[in-house]
């Protein structure tokens, strides 16, 4: 049975912003001031220029290989089926560390907009996690449907506290600008490219998408820059708002700016956008991590079993529920800081190995028909010496996970290939 070609242009570009402005804004930031300082704005550039030499390659390969799996798929097939597995497994626990760091933020502004819920952040976080992998059971159009309406609204909430928070800036806040130096900017571009991880899942869904190859690598640019403005206009009032010390040890960045301004509904307005927003991104995450570990399964890398289409639905359901499952499991223990970092690592990992398979892209097919990345083949190599650079400024924490995650990884590829032979 085959997945179903279900999603416009504009449902696609919604998931990549769906996916974009999340966690990254609105639970992230704090993390990244913390390093930055006011200079995060900065921080918010060089991550974005990364992730839009990824994005190019993303694009070029999408359209090339319009095939469900993203970095999995492309590196299985431009590289080896072992950078394939790895790449996939790679960004699978990064993508699911990143839920978990998600659904804690979730429930984090559920208790701002909801006291009477308490301080049992972790129960909220699981709930959270169930839910949304029900509804990705359902069906990817009914998900589909659901995100577009969220990402239209915690982008109007978003722009309400800018227009709002842009007229009560102090401007003794951005003093000083680089509290850190060079590095501490560095530090925190390394902690904001977890933000703009989001236009990745957009290839992961390349079965699902109508017309692929011109809606695929459309749908990835409009996605990352869209957000990218957005990020960065609320960045710069967020840290004129409130101290850089004060956004620095907050879990609810935005929050804590709206309540400088002293409006009441203002506040619960942006924590309002914010719970949007973090479903927003936990559904698409959700959606990623299943398509991901099916196209790895269907690959047979995988159980067969993960491979398995509802007949009724037309999902993926047992890949939705171990990952929906695994995810909320995470939630009850891992802590924000410590899930950004090993998420940006992981997937500045999953990301060298992307731009190396756009390089072999254009030489296992010379006369490429479909989109064509400007510069090459300077973008996949600027993006693959800027993902390396990005990897140096985060924690070793980072560094071990990933490389546990490699050798597992490894060790597993080479007892399943054993046995199949």
């Amino acid at each position: 049975m085959e997945l179903k070609r279900t999603l416009s242009l504009f449902d696609a570009t919604a998931i990549g912003i769906g996916a974009i402005i999340g966690a990254g804004i609105f639970v992230v930031l704090g993390v990244a001031v913390g390093y930055a300082g006011p200079a995060v704005i900065i921080s918010m550039i060089i991550a974005a220029t990364v992730a839009l030499f990824t994005a190019l390659s993303f694009a070029e390969l999408s359209s090339a290989i319009p095939k469900e799996g993203g970095t999995y798929e492309f590196a299985y097939e431009m590289i080896h089926p072992y950078a394939g597995f790895i790449s996939g497994c790679l960004w699978l626990s990064a993508q699911t560390v990143s839920g978990t760091a998600i659904s804690l933020g979730l429930a984090s502004y559920l208790v701002v907009l909801f006291p009477v819920l308490g301080g049992e952040l972790n129960e909220i976080a699981v709930i959270a996690a169930l839910v949304l992998t029900v509804l990705n059971l359902i069906g990817l159009k009914y998900s589909a449907t659901v995100n577009n309406i969220l990402v239209l609204i915690k982008i109007a909430i978003l722009s309400i506290f800018v227009i709002v928070g842009v007229f009560q800036i102090h401007p003794q806040n951005y003093s000083p600008f680089m509290p850190n130096g060079p590095f501490g900017i560095l530090q925190g571009a390394g902690f904001i490219f977890f933000a703009y991880l989001g236009f990745g899942r957009i290839a992961a869904l390349g079965e699902e998408v109508k017309d692929p190859k011109r809606t695929l690598p459309l749908s990835i640019l409009f996605g990352l820059a869209a957000s990218a403005i957005l990020y960065a206009i609320t960045g710069l009032v967020a840290t004129g708002l409130v101290s850089y010390t004060s956004l620095g040890n907050s879990g609810s960045p935005i929050a804590l700016a709206a309540t400088a301004t002293g409006n009441f509904l203002l506040i619960k307005t942006v924590s309002l956008g914010a719970v949007v927003a973090l479903v927003s991104v936990l559904l698409t995450n959700l959606l990623g991590l299943s398509r991901v570990s099916f196209a790895i399964a269907r690959n047979r890398q995988f159980p067969k079993s993960l491979s398995r289409i509802h007949s009724k639905f037309g999902t993926p359901y047992v890949s939705i529920l171990i990952t929906g499952g695994l995810m909320a499991t995470l939630a009850s223990f891992l802590s924000l800081p410590q899930s950004a970092a090993i998420t940006s690592f992981s997937m500045l990992c999953t990301h060298i190995i992307l731009h190396t398979s756009a390089m072999r892209l254009r030489k296992k097919v010379p006369n490429l028909t479909t989109f064509k990345a400007p510069f090459f083949p300077l973008i996949p190599c600027l993006g693959l010496v800027s993902c390396v650079i990005l990897m140096f400024s985060l924690p070793e924490l980072a560094w071990f996970v990933a490389a546990g995650i490699i050798i597992v990884s490894s060790l597993y590829y080479v007892l399943q290939r054993k046995q199949q032979n």
